[in-house]
């Protein structure tokens, strides 16, 4: 069996791994601090589209987390750089929160659909407009498919569910550019100079994080914070209670 190549970059998730909402989990700060000594590039990849990526730093910095902006990259990223590579104007499907990031994009008379998370447009009327302008050859893009994530009152509906509702409804396959899909992760690794194989992730989704990296090439470990849920783990995954098990190992 050929030797591991050493480890250079560390992509870790955000949202339930080192946070939950308003709230850091237990130990994490300081995990990410010992991470810092080491001699890896870090990377912060998150599907999260509740809100921008300026105002997600914020809400890490006041946490305590010591993260420049660079070293994020979110689902948001990849689905702007998408739309401008098909330069198509979309009816975003996504928390008004997060639309600073699509500042520049066209969206008058939309020609394309773009899912995220938004609890307060996922109503009859809007997921009837999106449906029709699929059927009229709109392109379906999700941003991401989570089934579900973590929020201090129990888990809750993800994007997922009102994608795949839509895929049904039309008959067509949604593009998706977040979490598990290799792209995302390949992206991530841009720039840093980092093969997949010199790379591992770690997260608190099993498919999406852990799975998506592993799919890419990386290496991937699990923790069980956040979404984590007994029984989805698999016998080549590294899995650890808490993001500092995982950052000391």
């Amino acid at each position: 069996m050929a030797a591991r190549r050493a480890l250079k970059a560390v992509l870790v998730d955000l949202s339930g791994t080192l946070h939950v909402e308003d709230s850091a989990v237990p130990g994490a700060q300081e995990a990410l601090k010992r991470l810092r000594s080491a001699p890896v590039t870090i990377r912060f990849v998150t599907n999260t589209t509740k809100e921008c990526k300026r105002d997600l730093l914020e809400r890490l910095t006041k946490l305590g987390f010591d993260i420049a902006e660079n070293e994020i990259f979110t689902s948001l990223t990849a689905a702007r750089n998408l739309l401008e590579q098909r330069q198509v104007r979309p009816l975003l499907l996504v928390d008004d929160k997060a639309l600073p990031d699509f500042t520049g994009i066209a969206t008058e008379d939309p020609n394309a659909v773009v899912v995220g998370l938004a609890p307060e447009h996922f109503h009859y009327e809007m997921m009837n407009k999106a449906f029709r302008l699929i059927l009229d050859g709109a392109p379906l893009i999700a941003i991401h498919k989570a089934r579900y994530f973590k929020k201090k009152n129990g888990l809750a509906l993800g994007p997922g569910p009102f994608v795949t509702g839509l895929e049904y409804a039309t008959d067509t396959k949604a593009t998706v550019v977040g979490k598990p899909e290799k792209t995302f992760f390949l992206e991530a690794l841009r720039g840093t100079s980092c093969a997949p194989e010199e790379a591992v992730m770690i997260g608190d989704d099993c498919r999406d994080d852990v799975g998506g990296a592993q799919n890419a090439g990386m290496r991937g470990i699990l923790v069980r914070t956040g979404k984590y849920r007994p029984g989805e783990i698999s016998e080549e995954m590294l899995v650890f209670s808490t993001p500092s098990q995982a950052l000391r190992n």
